[in-house]
């Protein structure tokens, strides 16, 4: 996955530019840039700021479009009207999702654009954004109505909405202890709330723009992609350093691949056509483990399910350690056997499934509930552990497909496993190919 960000260039490297390419290579993106700007700051203060001249903008842009594929933008900093006008010229016709963060001022009180361009900013660039991500005094000031009530919220969202922007995001908005963001789509309007760290911090803006992008480039629903930017933003203020002599910089620590890989393949997973027909009564997990897991909380899993919602599929729920407890055992078991084995999904049983898997050449193993062991069947959680057994004692390799055709109150079920969650929907991809 290519993400460009266009913006400023901060050499504390707590937000612009550095903050971004920070944030895309912590979720496996490669990061493209483009500079609009150069900044003087540190922790503590803000000097100069150098805008960039429209040449060499408009070659920096010539540049990435021309030799990438690029999956998402996002445009922070933009300091004056030659820069939004040269950005809007490249960017007009391009049909991938835009994250527009209007950067008004520093949070060391540095104004990042000159008064004079609000104009065009909101005529150009607020018309190209997929989604667009101010905080509350932000959109206070591109709606010029303040915020005091739900009422006023409303309608501040609803006429930066009119001014050309597909979906409003207003993010900080704290409510009872708690961070909100309002969320204004086409049809619809929620808010989704959040833990509050009372830390004053740099860099937690860029942070959540540019997660943002990525989830949202992932194929994943804006309700979804904001539950994930929260999340990963607070991530990044509670683990928030005092590096400079002044302010906190936001810190992505601890990069969890196992969650970059399961996230990146579930929201492909929903993202197949006709995926819902796949989705058993039970509902779907999706899950990928630790190397050698000792028990379910060392497999990531969805805490709830991935459901089916008419003729779509939707993931209700986090991504949680511990979260799935069926699929996450028949994947310890076989673990156990085949340690390269790390990732797992259940999808609905049918005869055209099984028969299309093996015409794939996927091995494929099964076993029989209706044999299932008297003191199996009533220990509670011991059915899975026996029938994967079963299906695997003999086998030398380990199984593409697990199924079983369900019993008196048990659902059939097909598992498909794999070493990692891309190769499960390589896999899947083969059903619906």
């Amino acid at each position: 996955m290519n993400l460009l960000s266009i913006g400023g260039s901060d050499p504390s490297s707590g937000a612009g530019i550095q903050s971004d390419i920070k944030t895309f290579d912590s979720l496996n993106a490669h990061g493209l840039t483009v500079i609009t700007a150069i900044t003087g700051q540190n922790t503590s203060s803000f000097g100069m700021i150098e805008p960039v001249s429209q040449k060499i903008l408009k070659n920096q842009l010539d540049s990435v479009i021309s030799d990438f594929k690029i999956d998402g933008i996002k445009i922070g900093m933009v300091y004056n009207s030659e820069i939004i006008k040269t950005i809007y010229r490249e960017l007009r016709n391009i049909k991938i999702p835009i994250i527009l963060d209007p950067i008004i001022k520093s949070t060391t009180g540095g104004l990042l654009i000159e008064k004079i361009a609000i104009k065009d900013f909101k005529k150009f660039l607020i018309p190209l954004a997929t989604v667009i991500t101010p905080n509350k005094f932000e959109a206070e000031y591109l709606s010029e109505i303040k915020i005091g009530s739900k009422k006023s919220l409303q309608k501040a969202a609803k006429k930066i909405q009119d001014m050309g922007a597909k979906n409003i995001v207003i993010t900080g908005l704290e409510t009872n202890g708690q961070i909100s963001d309002f969320i204004l789509e086409e049809k619809s309007q929620y808010t989704i709330s959040g833990k509050k760290i009372p830390k004053i911090n740099h860099g937690s803006g860029c942070n959540y723009s540019s997660s943002l992008l990525f989830s949202l480039v992932n194929g994943t629903s804006l309700k979804e992609a904001v539950k994930f930017s929260k999340q990963f933003t607070y991530d990044s203020i509670k683990n928030a350093k005092n590096i400079g002599y002044g302010i906190d910089i936001t810190q992505i620590k601890n990069k969890d691949t196992i969650h970059t890989e399961l996230n990146h393949a579930i929201n492909k997973f929903v993202g197949i056509k006709n995926i819902y027909k796949s989705i058993p009564e039970c509902q779907t997990n999706f899950v990928f483990s630790k190397k050698e897991p000792k028990s379910i909380k060392d497999i990531l899993g969805v805490s709830g399910r991935i459901v089916k919602t008419g003729n779509t599929v939707t993931v209700a729920g986090d991504l949680s350690y511990g979260g799935s407890k069926h699929v996450a055992t028949a994947l310890i078991t076989i673990n156990k056997k085949f340690p390269d084995v790390r990732s797992a999904i259940n999808l609905k049983y049918n005869k055209e499934t099984i028969s299309k898997l093996r015409k794939e050449r996927l091995l494929v193993s099964s076993y029989d509930r209706t044999t299932e062991p008297k003191n199996v069947k009533t220990k509670e959680g011991s059915s899975i552990e026996w029938g994967i057994k079963y299906a695997i004692k003999n086998l030398k390799e380990p199984p593409d497909v697990i199924y079983h055709k369900g019993d008196f109150g048990k659902e059939p079920m097909v598992i498909i496993f794999a070493r990692t969650p891309a190769l499960i929907i390589e896999k899947i991809s083969k059903l619906f190919s």
